[in-house]
């Protein structure tokens, strides 16, 4: 599968602030960057460091006032089909010390308020098995709705609310996987077919020995999505984070199969 990805974000910000980009798609060895193109109108040199886990790029730019970036990339993904169901649990003392932290509370997945819930709903089921039964139960429990949730929704709000948009499905979803002791972390990426086009975010859980996608929202294939960040939720992940007050102008994304 190749994408063609574009991105624009036209803002407005008051008084100079530093902004944090994480738009550019993750050069990984199942997703092959063919070209790309980032533009920011700025007077103030970029600075780009390393993404969490040592996945992708953050961006570091100055803003005051009119505020715009664009960004094009090509990006080619082999990404092949894996039969999740049939992969096992890792135990917590067998995990590299790195993935640890995806088994803990964070600000928006507060999976320790869902032990008993998973324990009483999935029991039974382990592994790669337990992971895809929690992510069918996102997807048939919660209603894809648009302006339902805001910057303070966290995973437990959108389980009494059972509604939200694809920050929340991951959300809700890692947050069951770590308190039934399978690691999970949040992915932003671009993927065809998601309507309406924008971001999306989609989940990663650590089974057998590695990272294995998987999208709440069944939006997208797998194997057509392209990472561009990864963390603990959305505050690692957010495409566009400004130290500072901010209005959009305009945001648009286009991610087409080629």
């Amino acid at each position: 599968m190749r994408l063609s990805v574009e991105a624009v974000l036209d803002y407005w910000i008051e008084d100079a602030a530093d902004v944090l980009l994480q738009i550019e798609v993750a050069a990984m060895p199942d997703q092959t960057l063919e070209a790309q193109d980032l533009k920011v109108w700025t007077d103030t040199p970029l600075v780009a460091v390393v993404g969490q886990d040592g996945i992708g790029q953050r961006c570091l730019a100055r803003g005051t006032g009119n505020f715009r970036v664009e960004y094009h990339a090509t990006v080619a993904i082999d990404r092949p089909m894996v039969d999740i169901g049939a992969l096992a649990a890792a135990t917590p003392r067998g995990l590299p010390g790195a993935i640890i932290c995806y088994l803990l509370p964070s600000r928006y997945c507060e999976s320790d308020r869902f032990e008993g819930f998973v324990q009483a709903e999935f029991a039974g089921l382990e592994g790669g098995k337990l992971a895809l039964a929690m992510r069918d139960w996102v997807n048939h429990h919660l209603r894809y709705e648009s302006g339902t949730s805001s910057g303070v929704t966290t995973a437990m709000m959108t389980f009494a609310d059972r509604r939200g948009v694809c920050r929340d499905y991951a959300h809700l979803l890692c947050a069951l996987a770590r308190a039934s002791g399978i690691p999970a972390r949040c992915v932003s990426a671009y993927a065809p077919g998601v309507e309406p086009q924008d971001f999306h975010a989609v989940c990663e859980v650590w089974l057998a020995d590695g990272w294995h996608l998987l999208d709440p929202t069944g939006m997208a294939d797998v194997r057509d999505i392209a990472r561009v960040a990864v963390g603990r939720d959305a505050t690692d992940i957010a495409f566009m984070t400004v130290f500072g007050r901010t209005q959009i102008n305009q945001q648009h994304v286009l991610v087409r199969a080629l």
